[in-house]
């Protein structure tokens, strides 16, 4: 038996199905307890719904904060027929979440300690944060502007009544998305520190 149908046999316990399905569940309604923040347009709405597949993560591995970020997308997607994003949102989401959660689980899987969990979140913020800068200044708004047939100036612009010196997409990237999602990463990053150790003994099971 090779070492990838074992691995997929420890990740695909009932178990694990069961927890993945009850911090999928979490997440999103965590998605519904969002708010829009001072720093970026009204469209970038801050939630902690990754702290859900961080714990997932931490406790089953990598994979499994893979599928609740993907559970978590699907279901939105679903239940939003008339999504103000067009899919967009949650493509957006997915890919962040998982650049956020799966280098954080690799990194804690190799030693779980404390000090190694603030290690791995804090290198899968910064990881996130900066890709999620790129992404968007190349990706992301220029398909949301498309999808809504909307300049991408117009965009821009939405940065600028915020911080009238915001006159490019890079600047629109380096002062509202960047920001945006640094402290989006510390925060989830700090309530999972708190909660992780308790939840993945519960998903865990005591030995």
């Amino acid at each position: 038996m090779s070492e990838t149908t074992k691995s997929n046999k420890k990740i695909f316990t009932t178990r694990n199905i069961v927890s993945c399905a009850m911090l999928s569940a979490c997440a999103i309604i965590l998605t519904y307890l969002e708010f829009p923040t001072f720093i970026a347009p009204s469209f970038y709405r801050f939630n902690v719904s990754d702290l859900p597949a961080l714990i997932g993560g931490f406790a089953m591995g990598p994979v499994a904060g893979v599928i609740i970020e993907l559970i978590k997308s699907l279901v939105m997607l679903i239940v939003n027929p008339a999504n103000p994003t067009m899919g967009i949102g949650e493509l957006s989401n997915f890919v962040l979440g998982c650049i956020y959660v799966v280098p954080a689980a690799l990194i804690y899987r190799s030693k779980k300690t404390k000090g190694r969990a603030v290690i791995s979140l804090v290198v899968g913020g910064l990881l996130m944060s900066i890709l999620a800068t790129f992404l968007n200044a190349f990706v992301m708004i220029p398909l949301y502007a498309t999808a809504f047939n909307m300049p991408v100036d117009t965009i821009i612009q939405m940065g600028t009544a915020i911080f009238p010196f915001v006159d490019s997409m890079f600047d629109f990237c380096l002062v509202c998305v960047l920001p945006f999602n640094l402290i989006k990463a510390f925060v989830v990053s700090v309530i999972t520190v708190f909660i992780y150790k308790p939840l993945s003994v519960l998903i865990k099971g005591l030995n």
